[in-house]
């Protein structure tokens, strides 16, 4: 089931950021260029005013978010020890931001075939409509995240990367916050290998 291609709506988007947490960073290659990608997408969010919501997965075991990404701005950050980043704390607080429920998430973190697929699964039986980070996904093995991409895709989820959500977020040269968002994204994005190693292509 093809996703169809649409821009999001600033004021009707949320962005969620997964368990990116210390404790991950020595058993995934590829954890520093994620958090690189993850942390300007996060300050992009921060000044086009886009609501995030983060979780941390058991953090009295596996320690906080990462001090890389600046989520001091967050509507909240919410432990969690079941998988799926959809627990009664964050559905309350999507509730109190948008009164009912987002048209758009913006889906970044970890792991790409565990937590953050089984989000997909209940964001998708929501009917809220998924973009899926590519360059800001992690799992241990590069060949996990890729065949979860595969099927996240196939379920229904567009798969795009940190600069095209923040381009789309602003839609126009013009837009009074693109002389600060720029700076973000003069250096291009850290690579994820997103075109090695499995069928998924971006």
């Amino acid at each position: 089931m093809a996703a169809r291609l649409r821009h999001l709506n600033p004021k009707k988007t949320l962005f969620l950021l997964c368990d990116i947490q210390e404790k991950f960073r020595p058993g995934m290659p590829l954890f520093a260029n994620a958090v690189q990608n993850a942390s300007k997408l996060t300050k992009a969010g921060k000044v086009l005013d886009i609501p995030l919501i983060c979780t941390e997965h058991y953090p009295e075991k596996l320690g906080k978010i990462v001090k890389d990404i600046d989520v001091s701005h967050a509507k909240a950050v919410i432990g969690k020890t079941r998988f799926s980043m959809i627990v009664p704390e964050l559905e309350a607080k999507v509730k109190d931001i948008f009164g009912s429920q987002p048209e758009d998430v913006v889906l970044y973190g970890l792991e790409s075939h565990i937590c953050v697929e089984q989000t997909v699964m209940d964001l998708l039986e929501r009917q809220i409509n998924v973009v899926l980070v590519a360059d800001c996904l992690i799992s241990r093995l590069t060949q996990d995240r890729d065949l979860a991409i595969d099927r996240m895709r196939n379920a229904g989820c567009t798969v795009s990367t940190s600069e095209s959500v923040i381009f789309d977020l602003m839609g126009d040269k013009n837009h009074p916050k693109f002389d600060i968002v720029r700076k973000f994204v003069n250096e291009p994005s850290a690579d994820m290998q997103l075109s090695k190693g499995s069928s998924s292509k971006l």
